[in-house]
């Protein structure tokens, strides 16, 4: 059976949308969200709903500020630890609190940042990064990018070798990723879908095994938050882009890194590769 969802209204749209909150199944948000040839965004049948907006990336949009917010899909909201957080800034300390209640010490959320939606995930990287790479000991690693075709485009180090990114460079335990994923331009998930890719363990290499992966759960596209690699991708003329590997599924590669600083206890987004996030449309 298809897995059903409900979309949340605008908030400030709330009267005028109530009568466009309903409940459609996957194949049906597939069907009215996007052109599945080009992967565009389609808004006369769907309406004014908060999903649609996040994937329009409108400035105007909750989060339409630096502050990255957090964004609780409805239905989740009594089973994501953020789930009482709805559209607040999110904020450092509350990703170590969680953090420190799983077995890995490594959690994530999904959020949204001036109406582009993102994955934050932290992980002990600063903890472990000395210790020998052992299960469920998880960091970010550095990992070699290849295209379609097997051409090698670079590396994951070159978020601290290269100036060009230096934005990008790890701190603080934490990455945020622009979450469409390349395949049809859905939104993945982190740990709102129970599977074997979202358990609460980890597995080195940037690979299928162990799970804490980001999950779309349109066609079950899999990107390991913790392997940092350079790629390639986009429609046209491709462009080199540093962000997490794609691990399986039918997406092409994997998804770009956002940079951003912590500011006192807010994170917040950093603009500086907006043209990475274009690939969809």
């Amino acid at each position: 059976m298809a897995r059903r969802f409900k979309l949340r209204p605008l908030p400030n749209d709330i009267d005028d949308t109530k009568e466009s909150l309903k409940m459609i199944d996957r194949r049906e948000f597939m069907r009215l969200s996007f052109n599945t040839a080009a992967g565009l965004i389609t808004m006369a049948s769907i309406g004014s709903v908060g999903f649609a907006s996040l994937l329009m990336g409108q400035p105007e949009a909750d989060g339409g500020d630096t502050a990255v917010r957090f964004w609780v899909p409805s239905g989740a909201e009594d089973t994501a630890w953020f789930g009482d957080r709805h559209l607040e800034p999110m904020s450092y300390s509350a990703f170590q609190t969680a953090a420190a209640n799983t077995k890995t010490g490594m959690i994530g959320a999904q959020g949204v940042w001036s109406g582009l939606p993102v994955n934050v995930v932290y992980v002990p990287h600063e903890e472990n990064k000395d210790s020998p790479l052992v299960p469920n000991k998880p960091r970010f690693q550095y990992l070699e990018g290849y295209d379609l075709g097997g051409k090698y485009v670079g590396s994951g180090r070159e978020v601290e070798d290269d100036s060009t990114y230096s934005t990008l460079s790890i701190h603080d335990n934490m990455i945020i990723i622009f979450s469409r994923c390349p395949h049809l331009c859905c939104i993945p998930g982190w740990q709102l879908v129970t599977n074997n890719y979202t358990g609460d363990n980890w597995a080195s290499g940037g690979t299928d095994s162990g799970g804490d992966k980001l999950f779309c759960i349109c066609h079950s596209s899999r990107f390991d938050p913790t392997a940092i690699e350079k790629n390639s991708m986009g429609r046209g003329v491709p462009f080199d882009f540093i962000g997490v590997r794609r691990t399986g599924g039918p997406a092409p590669n994997g998804m770009p890194l956002i940079p951003f600083v912590v500011n006192g206890d807010i994170i917040e987004a950093l603009p500086d590769f907006k043209d990475w996030y274009a690939y969809c449309g």
